[in-house]
């Protein structure tokens, strides 16, 4: 009876606990976008030289190892990106945009440019991504890419499933920001 009562407490402390802790940042294992419950795919550092940017992790309705399947995945996704340093609106903003152009070709990635200036917009007005702030990402199937800054709904959804899919390949792209990220969100 009594390493029942251990077992079950242990497991209930592990349901508690985060899934991942990056650079001081800890993920949780699920979260909810909507109504439903999405669980931590894979979490990993952006560096830049030697400096580490954020922490981000993947949030999926079904964990998945192929950024193929990740990409045509239905449902609620989120991008959970945890800031490392204070970065300016403009270059979190161009930073996106390079990625997309990245891993589209010229006229995707043209056909693309009025939402990502619409992202832009809403950086701008948080103007700086700071130190701590937490940014998420989330697809929302019945009202498009949504972004919240800790927690709070900034600017209008921007509409579009290729959109969010372009955002994901900014990480797991043929051409990802950093190789070694999309193998961690992929959970390698």
């Amino acid at each position: 009876m009594m390493t029942r009562l251990v077992a079950a407490a242990l497991f209930l402390a592990a349901l508690g606990a985060p899934a991942a802790e990056l650079a001081g940042v800890k993920l949780d294992d699920k979260t909810r976008v909507g109504n439903a419950e999405l669980a931590l795919n894979g979490a990993g550092l952006r560096k830049r030289v030697f400096f580490q940017v954020y922490a981000i992790g993947l949030y999926l309705p079904q964990k998945s190892s192929s950024a193929a399947a990740v990409l045509e995945q239905p449902g609620p996704k989120r991008v959970a990106i945890h800031m490392l340093r204070d970065v300016g609106a403009d270059a979190f903003s161009e930073a996106l945009a390079e990625g997309i152009r990245a891993n589209h070709s010229e006229a995707d990635a043209k056909a693309l440019e009025p939402r990502i200036r619409e992202l832009a917009a809403i950086m701008a007005e948080i103007k700086e991504a700071k130190k701590g702030m937490a940014i998420a990402l989330d697809w929302q199937p019945a009202q498009g890419t949504v972004m919240l800054v800790d927690g709070t709904a900034r600017g209008s959804a921007i509409a579009g499933e290729d959109f969010y899919r372009a955002l994901l390949r900014i990480w797991l792209g043929d051409r990802p920001v950093q190789a070694d990220l999309k193998k961690a969100l992929l959970g390698e």
